[in-house]
């Protein structure tokens, strides 16, 4: 089995088409996370942290609806033929894909799949104020 690339970004931090669309990165697929998941940030004990740390993990795990997108991410990234990327976007990319892509790619690890993570704005400062989060 090959190994997969998962990838978590914030819109907020993308490049724009002439639209003035983000333009999130190429993916097998690509899942957006702003009206899906509640923003964990929005919690102010944790309003400085990231997706790496223990205390947002639990956070967002505990979001309705996160673990059932959590087994999804990874049912689908241990399809025989399955994806070589999946890329998980919310409005800043600093809580909750992070801790979403830690999480699904500890769990595909453990399932034996090879996992690369790419967290390409959770070094970012927090956006603080959006329409779209």
């Amino acid at each position: 089995m090959h190994s997969i690339r998962l990838i978590s970004f914030g819109y907020l931090h993308l490049p724009t088409d002439p639209t003035g669309r983000p333009i999130p990165p190429a993916a097998d697929r690509v899942e957006d996370v702003r009206d899906r998941l509640r923003d964990p940030a929005a919690a102010r004990d944790i309003l400085d942290l990231d997706g790496f740390h223990p205390r947002v993990q639990d956070v967002v795990l505990n979001t309705p609806g996160a673990r059932e997108l959590i087994d999804n991410l990874v049912s689908y990234a241990m399809l025989p033929a399955g994806p070589r990327s999946i890329a998980i976007g919310c409005a800043g990319g600093r809580h909750r894909v992070c801790a979403l892509t830690e999480i699904a790619g500890h769990r595909v690890k453990q399932l034996g799949r090879e996992v690369a993570m790419e967290h390409m704005h959770a070094h970012l400062p927090r956006v603080l104020k959006t329409a779209a989060s």
